[in-house]
């Protein structure tokens, strides 16, 4: 597993994580919002019209309505990425990282914007009498790069899995067996037959379903937040100081935390953003595609309502928990991933400042690092360290109270062999106190309000509707890929597939799956990108012809009286 994850992060570090990625990606959300001046703001009371049906017209081709489209698509969107990877970005890159996430999300409301009305525009009916729509036919159909669409199409199977599927419910396997001491297996396997259940019926079955969780999971998670968040009210002031303050610098070091620098905060704020809302990687217009309108624009208008109540509302709200609970910069006890373990030689303390500078240039990779991985050997007597020359490092933090135990019950004595900084032998699992990420993160920020400790079970039940659902949605995405590939042939043999990986992903290791959905994100998000700068003559035309005609048959109604 270790092998596998070095592989997918050496990928991605050419990718998601290289320099270049997130000016790209927020490099054509600020094109588009200046040359179609700001869509994000002056459409965005007109996209609120649409969504509630004010003007739809009878006989519209299409499967769902305006607000089951944007249910589907807020589903596909709305999942861990908002309760684990807000976490996950803060974990990685301070307060700063949450500022980033806001970027990305308003240009991205623009991005979403052109990605759906082109999509939407050149969408097909398959030989079900369903329709079929996404970037892969923009690309085939007006491009006439086949070639492009089909790296498209293929990078959108394994995204389905790599962002949809996987990390799905292995966070809310994981959830689970913190929160209720349900064995991942277990939850994957019910979740797993009702997945199955559900994706048969297609787009119709899902728009339905969706269109009913998506409400009543986005109230009970801003309840839950916001119980949090004025128990805590005093600290909302430091926070927002903190985002602000720190979004050009990088975030400082406090507590546990060892301080990032401003390109690593702002790499990972984008990603996790884009991880979030998705906007630029070119899912959600696959679900819009399906929407009952004959103007592709106001359906593109709907979409812009999707990155801000994904993120400026939903992963604010989980931001501001995470940071003013406090819990995001504090030791906590917990068994040691080995994806996040590293033993780097020397001894080194976090209470002293010199130590902590030496820390911060090792983790966020600097020129300055003088410091080296630890090859030897620790001596361990009843289960904990005895031997000096070395530091363990845990979730980029300073290891305390370390613990090896044998067969989950029994302290471990002996010697162990560090190769590299790597623990090598596997039947060793560890605990003791580190900084922690993800879900486990935010469940217990959760734990600091009103609530006490029971509010951590808010995170539990929440990331069981809310990945659930954007597993449900992105089956779909896949389906239309598979679709657009060979035919409704392939429909079947690929939700069974998907079924299936998602009850292995419900107990495989936590890391691996997110490094793996860094890589599948950007293999989607590229060639979609490129494809719309394309066509953005042809965007900027199609927005003005709605407009006018929009004018004409507003004014013509208005004769008419």
């Amino acid at each position: 597993m270790e092998a596998i994850n070095n592989f997918l992060l050496l990928l991605d570090s050419y990718l998601g994580s290289a320099a270049y990625f997130p000016y790209i990606l927020l490099g054509v959300g600020l094109f588009f919002t200046l040359y179609l001046g700001f869509p994000q703001i002056r459409f965005f009371g007109h996209a609120w019209k649409v969504v509630t049906g004010k003007f739809d017209k009878k006989g519209a081709q299409g499967d769902t309505s305006h607000f089951q489209a944007l249910s589907t698509a807020l589903s596909g969107t709305v999942g861990t990425g908002n309760i684990g990877g807000v976490a996950l970005a803060i974990f990685l890159g301070g307060p700063a990282a949450l500022f980033w996430m806001w970027i990305t999300a308003f240009l991205g409301m623009t991005t979403k914007f052109v990605e759906v009305t082109l999509s939407h525009k050149y969408r097909v009916q398959t030989e079900d009498g369903t329709m079929a729509g996404g970037p892969m036919y923009f690309m085939d159909r007006r491009l006439n790069m086949k070639w492009l669409a089909v790296i498209f199409a293929i990078a959108t199977i394994i995204s389905s899995f790599g962002t949809g599927n996987m990390p799905q419910v292995n966070n809310i396997a994981q959830s689970m067996q913190a929160s209720f001491g349900i064995e991942p297996m277990l939850t994957g396997g019910i979740l797993a037959i009702m997945l199955a259940m559900v994706i048969i019926g297609g787009i119709k079955r899902i728009a339905a379903v969706t269109s009913k969780i998506v409400p009543i999971m986005g109230v009970l998670y801003i309840i839950g937040s916001l119980s949090v968040i004025f128990f805590n009210l005093d600290q909302i002031g430091p926070s927002f100081a903190a985002i602000f303050s720190d979004a050009f610098t990088g975030s400082a070091a406090t507590g546990g935390f060892l301080g990032a620098t401003f390109a690593y905060a702002f790499n990972r704020g984008v990603n996790r953003g884009l991880f979030s809302n998705e906007a630029g990687q070119g899912s959600a217009p696959i679900a819009h595609a399906a929407a009952r309108a004959d103007e592709p624009v106001s359906e593109g208008m709907v979409s812009i309502l999707e990155p801000f109540i994904d993120t400026i509302v939903i992963c604010t709200l989980t931001g501001l928990v995470i940071l003013s609970s406090g819990v995001w910069s504090e030791k906590h006890t917990n068994e040691f991933s080995r994806t996040d373990l590293e033993i780097v030689a020397g001894h080194y303390d976090d209470t002293t400042q010199a130590d902590r500078q030496a820390l911060y240039h090792y983790l966020n990779g600097t020129s300055e690092n003088t410091i080296e991985k630890y090859t030897g050997t620790i001596e361990v007597a009843n289960g904990k360290p005895v031997s000096n020359g070395f530091t363990i490092l845990h979730a980029r933090s300073v290891a305390e109270n370390v613990r090896f135990i044998v067969a989950g019950e029994d302290p471990y004595t002996g010697v162990l062999r560090i190769d590299n900084g790597a623990l090598r032998k596997q039947d060793i699992q560890i605990f003791g106190d580190s900084l922690i990420h993800s879900a486990a993160l935010t469940a217990k920020a959760f734990g600091r309000g009103f609530l006490g400790d029971a509010g951590e079970y808010i995170v539990p039940i929440s990331l069981l509707l809310f990945a659930f659902s954007t597993a449900i949605a992105w089956s779909y995405y896949g389906d239309r890929a598979v679709v657009y590939l060979v035919g409704q042939r392939g429909v079947m043999p690929y939700r069974i597939l998907y079924v299936a990986g998602f009850f292995v992903a419900s107990f495989a290791d936590t890391t691996l799956v997110w490094t793996l959905s860094y890589v599948a994100i950007v293999l989607m998000t590229l060639p979609n990108l490129f494809g719309l700068v394309l066509l953005r003559r042809e965007m900027k035309d199609t927005v003005k012809a709605y407009w006018q005609d929009f004018e004409a048959e507003k004014n013509g109604s208005q004769s008419d009286k």
